[in-house]
């Protein structure tokens, strides 16, 4: 290899485009999937409802101690055994890659947004409770209207950070043979023999939108802080 050539970027930019929306398609999902189970896996642990309760502190324990490599290859290799096995034929049935990603991700990341959301529960000051109560509010109203905008609002800074996070990992897809970003990147890279060219701008990627998101973030810790500081 002579030195750099970065046009063979440039002509590969739609095949990479095309893996960048996988991931950005995947991180979405994931994110949604993730607030919208650990949202109830939070208000289950905060009620303290018995069984339920102490089911989603295992599978929250569960999830934050093992890689999400992991979870990949059990949800890839046994849900098709034991979806076999439900089906009385014995035979495996095949999930597909992309539903393993998209459900395994989403099934992950609520185990983290869940802990996130739970702490900003436990922040929440009472007297915005009682506040509710002396405006005769239930607890279905006092929890959506009231508790959960304020927990989202304080909170989002942490959710903002572990979906950064969530994007980065989203290149663990390349085990189940998905084109992601740098799956695209790999594949164009063996197939031109161009691995420092393709991987620089992919890092250069990653960079852009994680350190744009990372800004963003900033600038949301830096203005609830000044926010509390006026109260």
């Amino acid at each position: 290899m002579n030195g750099l050539d970065f046009s063979i970027v440039v002509q590969a930019c739609p095949y990479l485009w095309s893996g960048l929306l996988f991931s950005l398609s995947l991180t979405a999902a994931a994110f949604l999937v993730g607030m919208l189970l650990g949202t109830l896996f939070a208000l289950v642990q905060h009620f303290e409802l018995r069984i339920l309760s102490q089911l989603v502190r295992s599978y929250v324990a569960l999830m934050r101690s093992i890689p999400l490599i992991l979870v990949l290859f059990w949800f890839f290799f046994l849900v098709p055994v034991v979806l076999g096995h439900l089906s009385c034929n014995g035979r495996p049935i095949p999930v597909g890659a992309t539903y393993t990603a998209f459900i395994t991700f989403g099934l992950f990341e609520a185990a983290y947004y869940s802990e996130i959301i739970r702490v900003g529960l436990r922040a929440v000051n009472e007297g915005q409770f009682e506040a509710c109560q002396a405006l005769a509010l239930s607890t279905f109203d006092t929890y959506r209207h009231v508790v959960l905008p304020q927990v989202f609002r304080v909170a989002s800074p942490i959710i903002l950070s572990q979906t950064i996070i969530l994007f980065q990992d989203t290149s663990l897809v390349y085990v189940l043979s998905l084109t992601d970003l740098l799956g695209a990147a790999s594949k164009l890279a063996q197939l031109n023999g161009r691995l420092v060219e393709m991987y620089l701008a992919v890092a250069v990627v990653y960079l852009i939108i994680s350190s744009t998101a990372s800004q963003f973030v900033a600038s949301l810790r830096k203005k609830y802080a000044i926010a509390g500081a006026r109260r």
